[in-house]
């Protein structure tokens, strides 16, 4: 399963269009889209500033990343599994939450904008592409799977339109689709330009009850040209990787190897401490009289007991092993993982690491198009890269920035978020598009965490909430958070005291885009006041806030010591897999 939060406007139509292309002609949905996805017209990047994008990425992609801008794309897209991901969120003690909420549903199906996506392709796409995926609709059908690739095939035309001549392209996903993918990678990029399949060992802990586990994904690497980035990466040695020498350590712990200080062929002796000796019959020491002096200076001859010379070489300065493709000495991320964050798939940072050294330089562009939790971003950030993150889900955005702001605080690079509403018709605009987007958006402008999963049951009437902390007993008191985006009046307000009572909640807050009424303002009066034990202060019950005054600055009134929301990422300067061949109707 990818790392991506969003599955990128799995029923969007694809539409191949150049900049001449008239607004007219795209579809009246994706005109609100774009209203709402619309940035900047200056470039950014060219300003040395990073990127987060709100949206759908094949739009983003198309509209705001030009020709031969980006060095290096990492891509982790959900691999149709057809399963669903939560993010499962931590409170202040580490432990999981109660509460969860569906980031994605990874599941992808063919019916008509399907098959006009394929038209699309097949009709105004690449020539291969359009040749392969004929062929592949033979054979596959109409189904899950061939939507998921159609899907993928624009996406990577664009990826591939956007990299620089040096640059790279990763694409992660696992056995479930990948002999499919490599297919239209090669009808995209090139055979040629096809360089590795890397194999991640991602676990050890599956046992197949009539099969082998699954333990592995699947990486491509692709490149533009045969003139890209390449820094070989090498794997530092230790006492695992030391074969063949005894290794010892110093009083300090740094570890060392000892090895013979001669090599074949006679050669003459040399002088240590002052002592002529002379190496082995038939061999020769492997240092002149000032190398052996040198090395004697930086105490790395030792002697054995019969007092021949040997040579000490300390591990950390030996050259590291060289990586293959089979990756087995990254560790997947665990439960008890200092940089784990609570959501779903998750991939460690040195995954990452090695990626991005690997095929890119510092002030280089690093862009992931389903940036999910940001984890290509975090490392980006870290190794002095620029770069640009997409996601579809406003959940993605709000972690992403949270795991900025917690791993790097006031060294964080400057960035810019686009995408987001910025006033009311932009927020109104979201709430026609999708209106679970546009309550996950409302309750961050409090800074409030999402509420129970509403799409798997009856509404629990909190669509977030804050704990917060006033008083010395360490419990934490609860805000609870409604959002309101059609017409409202006072029976909301008694709605939200109802919450309040059996949610045992001290404040509530009620967001709507429309001004409360006289009545609603009476009513939430009526609730009085929430006065902290042991702060000064008090705090007014029930508060109603439209988006047009969040917007502005306001906020709500609470006590406000610490609070924890998402796990904070550490501080630094798979469901069984179902059936996807069947045809579906259409």
């Amino acid at each position: 399963m990818g790392e991506s939060l969003g599955g990128a406007a799995r029923t969007s139509r694809i539409i191949i269009y150049t900049e001449s292309t008239r607004r007219s002609a795209l579809p009246r949905r994706w005109k609100r889209a774009l209203r709402i996805a619309s940035g900047p017209s200056e470039n950014c990047l060219a300003q040395h500033k990073n990127l987060l994008y709100f949206g759908d990425n094949l739009e983003i992609l198309r509209r705001h990343v030009a020709d031969e801008s980006v060095d290096l794309i990492y891509l982790d897209p959900p691999f149709n599994s057809n399963a669903s991901y939560n993010i499962l969120f931590k409170e202040k003690s580490g432990e999981e939450s109660a509460a969860q909420i569906t980031a994605f549903e990874d599941t992808w199906h063919w019916g008509r904008e399907s098959a006009e996506a394929y038209h699309d392709l097949v009709t105004a796409g690449p020539r291969k592409l359009g040749d392969l995926l004929q062929a592949l609709v033979t054979f596959l059908g109409h189904n899950d799977m061939m939507a998921y690739l159609v899907m993928m095939a624009a996406r990577l035309v664009e990826l591939r339109r956007t990299l620089k001549t040096t640059g790279s392209l990763f694409l992660h996903c696992d056995p479930t689709a990948s002999h499919y993918l490599k297919l239209v990678l090669d009808s995209i990029f090139g055979p040629l330009y096809f360089r590795n399949e890397i194999i991640w060992k991602r676990t050890s802990g599956r046992k197949g009850v009539s099969q082998y586990g699954r333990v592995h994904d699947v990486i491509f690497f692709y490149t533009r040209t045969s003139n890209s980035v390449w820094n070989p990466p090498a794997i530092a040695q230790d006492e695992t990787t030391v074969r063949g020498h005894d290794v010892m350590k110093d009083s300090d712990g740094r570890p060392y190897r000892v090895s013979d200080l001669s090599g074949g062929g006679q050669g003459p002796p040399r002088t240590f401490n002052g002592t002529e000796i002379s190496p082995p019959v038939g061999r020769h020491w492997m240092f002149d009289q000032k190398g052996i002096d040198r090395l004697l200076v930086e105490g790395r001859v030792i002697f054995s007991a019969k007092g021949t010379p040997r040579l000490k070489t300390y591990l950390d300065q030996l050259p590291g092993t060289a990586v293959h493709d089979v990756w087995t000495d990254i560790e997947p991320i665990n439960a008890a993982a200092q940089e784990r964050l609570g959501y779903p798939t998750q991939k460690p940072e040195a995954l990452l690491e090695r990626i991005i050294r690997a095929s890119s330089r510092e002030n280089d562009v690093v862009l992931d198009p389903f940036c999910g939790c940001g984890t290509a971003i975090a490392v980006a950030e870290r190794l002095k890269r620029r770069w640009i993150g997409i996601d579809v889900t406003y959940l993605a955005i709000n972690l992403v920035q949270r795991r900025l702001r917690d791993t790097f605080g006031k060294h964080l690079s400057p960035y810019e978020i686009h995408g987001a509403p910025k006033d009311i018709a932009g927020a109104v605009a979201l709430k026609n598009l999708d209106p679970y987007q546009f309550e996950w958006w409302a309750v961050d402008l409090v800074d409030a965490r999402p509420g129970r999963d509403r799409r798997k049951g009856a509404d629990s009437g909190v669509d977030g909430y804050i704990n917060f902390f006033d008083d010395k007993s360490g419990q934490a008191k609860r805000l609870v958070v409604q959002v309101k985006s059609g017409h409202t009046g006072p029976h909301h307000v008694r709605d939200l005291k109802g919450v309040m009572e059996r949610e045992k909640a001290a404040i509530g807050a009620l967001i709507t885009l429309e001004d409360p009424t006289g009545p609603m303002t009476r009513e939430a009066a009526a609730a009085g006041f929430y006065e902290p034990p042991e702060l000064p202060g008090r705090y007014p019950r029930v508060q109603i806030r439209t988006v047009a005054e969040l917007l502005e600055g306001k906020k709500l009134e609470y006590p406000q010591f610490y609070v924890d929301t998402f796990k904070r990422a550490e501080r630094k300067t798979k469901h069984q897999q179902p059936s996807l061949l069947e045809d579906e109707p259409f």
